[in-house]
């Protein structure tokens, strides 16, 4: 079982490990020396078990904080994915009726002769054109 050296609040200890989990330890033991050199730089030397017990706290909350983030964001989740498959699995609207107003047969009528007259002036332009 390998040991690795590693300090936390300017204190150096030697953890033993399962095999291939150094990389892990390594950075375990950076997030706890993180904790731990704030403490150290705000009251000055601590007992050692106090530092720890104190920097392990910190980081515990700071997991607490998170967990409650994640916990948040897969409900959230959870309500979206509810909704996507309430919109997949609800029957299609039914179609809307839309009325156009009908165009009175008189205004259609003098349309017609309208385009009649202005068709006989075109191909009277045209005789006296040509």
């Amino acid at each position: 079982m390998p040991e690795v050296n590693i300090t936390i609040g300017g204190r150096d200890f030697t953890v033993a490990c399962q095999e291939g989990e150094e990389r892990f330890l390594h950075a375990a033991a950076q997030m706890l020396d993180r904790e731990a050199s704030t403490l150290v730089d705000q009251l000055g030397r601590v007992p050692e078990t106090r530092m720890l017990l104190m920097a392990g706290l910190m980081l515990a909350d700071r997991t607490a904080a998170l967990e409650d983030r994640a916990k948040a964001a897969e409900d959230s989740l959870a309500r979206q994915e509810r909704l996507i498959e309430e919109m997949r699995t609800a029957p299609a609207p039914e179609p809307r009726r839309v009325e156009v107003p009908v165009v009175p047969e008189s205004v259609t009528q003098l349309l017609s002769e309208m385009a009649a007259r202005a068709e006989s002036a075109a191909d009277l332009l045209e005789k006296k054109a040509g």
